[in-house]
């Protein structure tokens, strides 16, 4: 089982809200996911519009997980990616 972290699209039309999910990479994209990482707020941009669970991101990084271009973005914005590469070279 491949895992992805990737976004899930939520909200109204002309209003997207989107959360940060770990998926199987063979479900749809607004299908089925493991678990809720956090969520993304396009209008408010990623500084203050994402809010991201950084002890479940890391977990999943850890664990193999693959994050979408979109979110490894997001990921190096917050300094998740740096804490990751810390992490790894430490073990």
């Amino acid at each position: 089982m491949s895992v992805k972290i990737r976004l899930t699209r939520m909200g109204r039309t002309h209003s997207p809200y989107f959360r940060i999910v770990a998926a199987d990479s063979r479900f749809a994209r607004d299908g089925r996911y493991i678990e809720q990482i956090g969520t993304y707020d396009p209008v408010k941009g990623v500084e203050t519009g994402a809010e991201i669970d950084e002890a479940l991101a890391l977990k999943w990084l850890l664990q193999g997980a693959t994050p979408s271009d979109s979110v490894r973005a997001m990921f190096t914005k917050k300094g998740i990616m740096a804490k990751f590469v810390a992490e790894k070279k430490g073990k």
